[in-house]
């Protein structure tokens, strides 16, 4: 078996390297016949000491018998283009065959000779801090910012459409540490990336549409200029400018920190993690939550109290307990009494199962975390007008950019006013969103970010249909509260983070975060089950005297990069405390029931509480101490390894009010509880080819009982664990995603009533979740995205009671769920940015309450948009729901029916 190797050079212990233009025999390279070669040090058999060599492409298997090796001057560094097997320039007078390796001077067997000609000092490595892309009457110019970008070394090679720049002696580090790419930059060039292939070598790829581009690199006093020839000059010419950490394009979102709080491929983390791009966001029309996490597997909403809010169920299990949300923003756990506004989101991602290593207390299913937008290097305004169905309209704003010259203050300011009715009578929201942020680069090491988010909601409280079959042929219409009913949340958040790099290899992160929410409810609401009459409704009174909840939190990571040995290590060692408050006080009164098939309104609001109220205060204090190490054991062989040790005080105090709600009457009752929690995670990932990542995980959750037996005894937190393997793939150029998944979650210590003490309840209960999951994004062809998943899924009770029999279906688990969402659009001709959307969104049948006696039905959701974008505007319109398919939520005694056919108009623009 022979291999075809485009490069071979050779370090030979003098400073004349060797170049291979031929072919080389296998039995000469240190590498299993039957495998092909790769990138990376290869050992050469053939001589003593064994010399060492890199191999920077291999373009094809053929047969050769050629072992031909050309000397050639240590000041050629120029690639050769695939179609050719001669160096240029090379003088053939002065070249030198040697016909054998053995013959020659024994190699460095270090890697980094192999790298460049001279082995760069350290204090010589060059940090590109920079890239910014500006278009030229023939094409682009790329722009790498560096401090003595002389010093940088460059050649070129042509793959094929696809021009390769290869600088030596450089160190990527952009602001955030993540590499550089973007798509459509000009006419004629369909993406650039700018990525770290090798330890002091950075690798610039521009790839053309249907020619080959042509670069002229020059050095300056701010950087390197690549100025690059898309072919296609006679194209209308585009300006575009991005600098730094570009707005993700496309479906596919390579990286996540969620996982790991490091920035990690996807396909080195072993455990399930989607990611849902701000391009999904706008291609669907999103403008709640649920509109966004429908494209991942395993993911089920239900509707927030009152119709106000979402709470997601992930692999079975609810994530809407309080103060333990499954819901974070920017990597602190989000309150959950309101709503999230899309305006101001960059991302979504969703990390599959036990998150206690790195979160503390959470169910076991997994979490959702928003990441908003941060500010720009660049200038940057954009403006959006939304109308649709039901009187729907919202205007929005971005506008980000530097506020100094040298670009170190950036700023960005999202503003959004939505005003929409409803299908159901008498229901409109008002929901106002303002989102500051600033970000200063004090030094290329240290950068400072401020960010706060106010969100205001008001409108009409939505008490649904009531838990009965005969609500599913009730009209959608239906409003069963009384017209004036109200609620109303707000909510702020407060962040200061700051990043410092000690080297390349050390950094610090500590982050502050404040929030505050508030919800406040004065509406009738229906009780769970209709009157022997069949038609009339109970209903009460709920006023929400106050509920208010408050966190001050700060997380400080350290993050570092060694070696042990051969091994590569990425350690993560941070500290967590998390201090948690809660003023809650509600009252309720009985009032008229409704008839709901002939509802009439104007029941009289009572002004005193029926059996007076109750005042909440809790409050929780949280220390975590977390380790996680991140091992390279071989290039293809991952180790994940971490845990976390949690301490928790929590106190709570109850104080009755009499019926005026205010009074207070009888001594208050309080409790306060102390818990901790080990809990550890373990996961392996093996490459064995290079778009494969199989990978088996273990991890562990807890959640606080803070209950105590009839004994007086602190019962024990709930826990669980999970086993979970699957198979990653990325293939395709990095233009197909694939995750594969299969688990089991387990927990444990589950609250069961006490059989001896009904009015004490025992940690007995258990129960199980197993299932497969499949989500994928595919680029097929520039201009057509796919998304899509799949599920199936088990959630039982194995140990329960009366209340949750054995063998019954967790509430809020559906069984299966699918759906599939692509768009094209048109890339050349008089219709170029003309694009159509489509998908399908299904979910089976959901268990609404424990025991199993009502069941909410599958659906086929059906959507559509079509578009049409120019280089700085769009417009667009979105079909939801086309058929007018019936389906539906479940929320406490109630169920809400989903939207009907609706239509979303838009029109942006983006300067």
């Amino acid at each position: 078996m022979n291999y075809f190797v485009k490069f071979l050079i050779l370090t030979l212990g003098s400073s004349l390297p060797i170049v291979a233009v031929h072919p080389v025999q296998a039995q000469e390279i240190s590498a299993p016949a039957t495998e092909p070669l790769r990138e990376g040090t290869v050992t050469l058999s053939s001589a003593t000491p064994k010399p060492t060599a890199t191999i920077l492409e291999v373009t094809e298997l053929v047969p050769q018998s050629s072992s031909e090796i050309i000397a050639v001057p240590p000041k050629t560094t120029e690639l050769i283009p695939a179609s050719s097997n001669l160096l240029s320039p090379v003088d053939k007078n002065s070249t030198t065959k040697i016909p054998e390796l053995s013959a020659l001077p024994p190699a460095s067997n270090r890697a980094i000779d192999l790298m460049a000609q001279d082995t760069p000092k350290t204090d010589q490595v060059v940090k590109v801090t920079g890239v910014s892309i500006e278009s030229t009457t023939t094409g682009i110019e790329i722009k790498l910012a560096a401090p003595s970008a002389d010093r940088l070394q460059s050649s070129t090679q042509v793959e094929g459409n696809t021009l390769i720049t290869v600088i030596n002696n450089a160190v990527l580090a952009l602001p955030g540490g993540q590499p550089f790419r973007q798509q459509n930059p000009a006419a004629g060039i369909s993406e650039v990336t700018v990525t770290q292939v090798q330890p002091t070598q950075i690798q610039v790829r521009v790839m053309g549409v249907e020619t080959i581009p042509v670069v002229n690199v020059t050095s300056g006093t701010e950087g390197l200029m690549l100025a690059v020839t898309s072919g296609l000059a006679e194209e209308e010419e585009t300006e575009i400018t991005v600098t730094g950490e570009k707005e993700q394009d496309g479906y596919r979102v390579p990286n996540a920190t969620t996982a790991t709080k490091t920035d990690t491929p996807l396909r080195d983390i072993p455990q399930s993690i989607q990611v849902i791009p701000r391009q999904v966001i706008e291609d669907q029309g999103s403008t709640r939550i649920s509109d966004i996490t429908r494209n991942v597997s395993g993911v089920n909403t239900t509707t927030g109290p009152s119709g106000v809010g979402e709470f997601f169920t992930i692999r079975g299990f609810s994530g809407n307990e309080f103060g333990a949300s499954n819901e974070f923003r920017n990597g602190f756990r989000s309150l959950g009494l309101g709503s999230f506004n899309t305006s101001n989101i960059e991302r979504v991602e969703v990390l599959k199962g036990p998150a206690s290593v790195l979160y503390g207390q959470i169910e076991p299913g997994g979490l959702i975390n928003f990441v908003s937008k941060q500010p720009l290097d660049r200038s940057y305004l954009s403006g959006e007008v939304e109308i649709g169905s039901f009187n729907f309209y919202k205007p929005s704003l971005d506008i980000s950019g530097p506020l100094t010259k040298d670009k170190r203050l950036l700023s960005r300011l999202n503003f959004s006013y939505e005003n929409s009715g409803s299908f159901v009578d008498f229901v409109d929201r008002q929901i106002l969103q303002v989102a500051p942020s600033l970000t200063y680069n004090i030094s290329d090491d240290t950068k400072l970010t401020l960010a706060y988010e106010y969100l205001k909601e008001e409108g009409t409280n939505n008490p649904g249909l009531p838990r009965d079959p005969i609500a599913f042929d009730l009209p959608r219409s239906l409003f069963l509260g009384e017209p004036g009913d109200t609620v109303d949340s707000e909510s702020q958040a407060l962040t200061l983070g700051l990043e410092h790099r000690f080297s390349d290899n050390w950094q610090l992160r500590s982050r502050f975060a404040w929030q505050a929410e508030s919800f406040k409810r004065n509406a009738f609401r229906i009780g769970r089950d209709l009157e022997p009459d069949g038609r009339t409704l109970g209903r009460f009174l709920q006023v929400d005297i106050e509920d208010r909840a408050e966190t001050y939190s700060i997380q400080t990571d350290v993050i570092g990069k060694f070696k042990t040995g051969s091994i590569d290590h990425q350690l993560l060692f941070g500290i967590e405390w998390v201090n948690f408050s809660d003023r809650d006080a509600t009252g309720f009164a009985p009032v008229d029931g409704i008839d709901i098939f002939a509802p009439v309104y104007g029941a009289t609001r009572p002004t005193l509480f029926d059996d007076g109220a109750d005042r909440l205060t809790a409050q929780s204090d949280a220390i975590g101490l977390y380790l996680q190490d991140q091992v390279t054991l071989l290039p293809n062989l991952k180790l994940l390894v971490g845990g976390r040790y949690e301490f928790i005080d929590e106190t709570s105090r109850i104080q009755a009010l009499d019926v005026d709600g205010v009074t207070e009457i009888d001594e208050p009752s309080e409790d306060s509880f102390s818990n901790q929690a080990f809990s550890p995670r373990v996961g392996i990932v093996y490459q064995p080819i290079e778009p494969i990542s199989l990978y088996a995980s273990y991890s562990s959750s807890f959640v606080p009982n803070n209950t105590l037996t009839s004994t007086g005894e602190l019962i024990e937190p709930t826990r669980a664990t999970q086993f979970e393997v699957g198979v990653k793939t990325e293939s395709l150029d990095g233009k197909l995603a694939a995750i594969l998944s299969a688990y089991q979650i387990t927990k444990t210590n589950v609250l069961r009533t006490d059989p001896d003490n009904p009015d004490f309840s025992i940690p007995i209960g258990k129960v199980r979740s197993r299932g497969i999951e499949l989500d994928l994004t595919a680029e097929p062809t520039p201009g057509w995205n796919i998304i899509a998943s799949a599920f199936l899924n088990d959630s039982v009770v194995r140990v329960g009671d009366e209340f949750s029999p054995v063998g019954d279906t967790l509430i809020d688990a559906p069984g299966s769920g699918a759906s599939l969402w692509t768009t094209y659009k048109i890339q050349t001709g008089d219709l170029k940015g003309l694009g159509f959307g489509a998908g399908l969104f299904y979910l089976g049948e959901v268990e609404a309450e424990l025991p199993n006696s009502f069941v909410l039905p599958s659906y086929v959701r059906a959507d559509a948009s079509i578009f049409y974008e120019q280089e700085n505007w769009k417009v667009a319109l979105n079909f939801k729901n086309l058929f007018n398919t019936d389906s539906f939520t479940n929320q406490g005694a109630a169920i809400y029916p989903g939207d009907p056919f609706t239509v979303l108009g838009s029109v942006s623009v983006n300067f």
